[in-house]
């Protein structure tokens, strides 16, 4: 089960705040709001590329990160 605990003397909306960014890098967010509704399967193409895209994006900008450091050290 997934939770946040409270520290003493935390507002509450900061613990929320927590939980909601937890559930958010664990995809459960997102999940949720997919399955909420259906889902054509033109809308779950356009969705796969759009999530494809974004994990692109970050994969060449850290493979092409060590390269553009090595260039400016010489």
């Amino acid at each position: 089960m997934r939770g946040v605990i409270m520290k003493k003397g935390e507002p509450v909306d900061r613990a929320l705040k927590r939980l909601k960014t937890k559930l958010d890098t664990e995809g459960i967010l997102e999940e949720m709001r997919r399955r909420r509704a259906f889902e054509t399967p033109t809308e779950r193409k356009q969705r796969k590329l759009r999530s494809a895209s974004k994990r692109n994006k970050i994969r060449w900008r850290y493979s092409n990160a060590p390269a553009a450091t090595a260039e400016t050290a010489e």
